[in-house]
């Protein structure tokens, strides 16, 4: 019969070590959880610091859109600086043919 008592008693205190074991585990590594549509590493997150990120341009390909705007301002005519066409020399030889 004190074999029997023993026997509970071990059993008692390696499920009570498991269970201490694992709340000590998470409580030292924390969870995740979800908050607001984000999901955190741990309730320490506020204590981090932040990461930057750039924010995003309003047209995302900012070359391809100044190809763009360069090419509408060559059509509209507002380019000044911008050489057309060479026009002809006036008196050289093969002008007149």
């Amino acid at each position: 019969m004190e074999a029997e008592g023993i026997m509970k008693t071990t059993r008692w205190i390696k499920a009570w070590g498991v269970a201490a074991f694992g709340l000590l585990l998470v409580g030292l590594t924390g969870c995740q959880t979800w908050v607001g549509g984000m999901t955190l590493p741990s309730g320490y997150y506020l204590e981090h610091r932040p990461q930057y990120f750039r924010p995003d341009p309003d047209f995302p390909l900012e070359r391809e859109l100044a190809t763009q705007q360069g090419y509408d301002r060559l059509a509209i005519g507002g380019a000044a600086g911008v050489a057309g066409p060479a026009a002809p020399m006036e008196g050289r030889a093969d002008a007149g043919r």
